[in-house]
């Protein structure tokens, strides 16, 4: 009956809270030959046969154990533990030879062992992560897969990075002042970029399996496992555990090809009952503490403003501007608070966005400035009576265009009257600009700069300053230009969001004098305008001859509802 053999090679990944340090597997190689086989089935006939009592072969079993030694070891490994092979012992022995501080400590420990006679390796042996094979032979040959006659060039620079990190040089950490962002990679750019350079140690264990006498030849060193764990607490090896399948099946090479079983146990100790109910309460203490310092910096509870005191956020995005005569645009812009409105002293209530060139979008020119700002104000309502209704604060911008003298030219005026509703916004604002006729001025505007600008931006709506019934623009000539979009996120804050009975009890709420826009409001708008329609209904009715009136419908509270 064939042998099963396992052929799942790839590598498995482990995740582990433990220290990598107490990882620990069990290696055992067994060598299968064509005389081994044939031994180990007359040991089965044989056995079978001395059962029934037909034939006794104590010598032949004896000298078929004899014969099979040096062809099975078996050796458990610890991370990072350093066996030495045939050829490193013969190596390091030789004083002469060791240059290096890590190669002087490999020939004390050599010969501290040989001294000893303590050897408990001879065939299995191990390259830890600060020998020189895992810097540079990484590309060792395999025996599971394939072997490749070359590497490819991801394996060949990923073995590039851990030989720098080895030699501890440092990272070179300068960013590229031009091109950060490549809209057409060519096929080497993403090759040359496919780098991952991830801090990892590496531990590979050896085989060698060369002939018995002839140990210590480089040419018959073969991988048998390789670990590698991050900081993470990520253990990769390959090939993974048996798990109670077949063994892996190695092969030779070279004119004698031979054939070995590898057999791969994980053998970490688990953790005591009592240390891991240590663990879990350490834990569970560190991340109590942990979200008692983020209580602490964050609170629990909300702020709580005055009665009449209305906080009001607003985060707003200069989107796009379009429509306008000339390119390079920018847009300067400030926030007017009206009476009773208030900031904070160190918050900046102006700005200007960036110059941005216009590209064509349909038939428009568009820039997109992309700009965020935000600020904070508070309303303290002093005069509760129907009559005193709040002005809500009001954003001038003006947007001007700049050439390549450095010059700039009003290109609009505009203004933004922030929201009185809370939540997500998208305004768009037509500009006009104050109009010279005359070819004289179109000249000094396209060659000179300048163009004819106010000078109270607040005039383009109705100025603070103004205190007359009555504002004439009577001989102000002006010309439409183009428009900008603008996102608002607002936000409010008021004790009168969270009073309930509040919100029954009185007709108009601090809500309602804001901007008159809930609900309640709302109906109450609605029935103010039934009963004008009502006024005017009977008005009418008034008015007409007796002889229509005795035929016309009954107004009554019924029919106008």
């Amino acid at each position: 009956m064939a042998e099963v053999w396992c052929t799942d090679t790839g590598e498995a990944v482990y995740r582990s809270r433990d220290a990598v340090k107490n990882f620990r597997i069990r290696v055992r190689i067994q060598r299968v030959t064509s005389t081994t086989a044939l031994s180990h089935h007359l040991q089965q006939q044989v056995l079978s046969q001395q059962e029934r009592g037909v034939i006794e072969l104590n010598t032949f079993v004896s000298q078929s154990r004899s014969s099979a030694t040096g062809d099975e070891e078996e050796l458990v490994v610890g991370w990072q533990e350093k066996f030495f092979s045939q050829y490193e012992v013969d190596l390091y022995q030789t004083e002469s030879v060791c240059q290096t501080p890590l190669e002087k400590q490999y020939h004390a420990e050599i010969v501290a062992m040989e001294k000893s006679k303590k050897r408990r390796n001879q065939r299995i042996f191990t390259y830890t992560d600060f020998d020189r094979y895992t810097n540079w032979e990484e590309q060792a040959q395999s025996l599971m897969t394939p072997a490749q006659t070359r590497p490819t060039f991801l394996a060949d620079r990923m073995a590039n990075i851990r030989h720098r990190r080895q030699e501890r040089r440092p990272v070179d950490t300068n960013v590229p002042k031009t091109r950060l962002v490549v809209w057409e990679p060519s096929k080497e750019f993403m090759k040359n970029s496919h780098i991952v350079n991830t801090p990892m140690q590496t531990m590979h264990i050896m085989g060698d399996l060369g002939p018995v006498g002839k140990l210590g030849l480089k040419e018959n060193e073969y991988v048998l496992c390789t670990v590698r764990a991050d900081s993470n607490g990520v253990i990769t090896l390959k090939p993974d555990f048996n798990n109670n399948r077949g063994p892996y099946r190695l092969e030779t090479e070279g004119e004698k090809r031979e054939v070995w079983r590898l057999y791969l146990e994980n053998m970490s100790a688990p953790i005591p009952a009592e240390e891991k109910q240590r663990e879990q309460r350490m834990y569970k203490d560190l991340y109590s503490r942990h979200k008692d310092y983020l209580n602490s910096l964050v609170g629990q509870d909300f702020e709580m403003v005055g009665t009449h005191i209305l906080i009001n956020h607003v985060f707003c995005f200069t989107v796009s501007a379009q429509g306008y005569e000339y390119d390079n645009l920018y847009v300067h812009f400030f926030l007017e608070l009206p009476n009773s409105w208030s900031s904070v002293p160190f918050q900046s209530l102006s700005g200007v966005t960036q110059t941005c060139r216009t590209r064509a979008l349909g038939k428009d020119d568009v820039a997109f400035f992309s700009y965020p700002f935000s600020f904070e104000s508070f309303f303290r309502k002093e005069d509760e009576s129907e009559d005193s209704l709040p002005q809500w604060p009001v954003l001038y911008f003006k947007v001007l265009s700049l050439d390549f003298w450095q010059r700039y030219r009003t290109e609009g005026y505009g203004y933004l009257v922030i929201p009185s509703t809370p939540g997500y916004h998208r305004v768009t604002c037509h500009t006009w600009r104050p109009l010279q006729t005359g070819t004289v001025a179109e000249l000094r505007r396209f060659f000179i700069g300048g163009a004819p600008e106010l000078e109270d931006i607040s005039d383009v709506r109705i100025s603070g300053t103004f205190k007359g019934d009555r504002l004439s623009r009577f001989g102000f000539r002006t010309q439409t230009t183009g428009s900008v979009t603008f996102n608002l996120n607002c936000i409010q804050h008021a004790r009168a969001f969270v009073d309930a009975n509040t919100l029954r009890k009185r007709r108009q709420t601090v809500l309602d004098q804001l901007g008159g826009h809930s609900q309640q409001g709302s109906v109450y708008n609605v029935l103010e305008a039934f009963q004008r329609a009502r006024k005017r209904m009977q008005e009418a009715r008034e008015s007409l001859p007796r002889d229509l009136i005795n035929t016309a419908v009954p107004l009554t509270s019924e029919s106008s509802a």
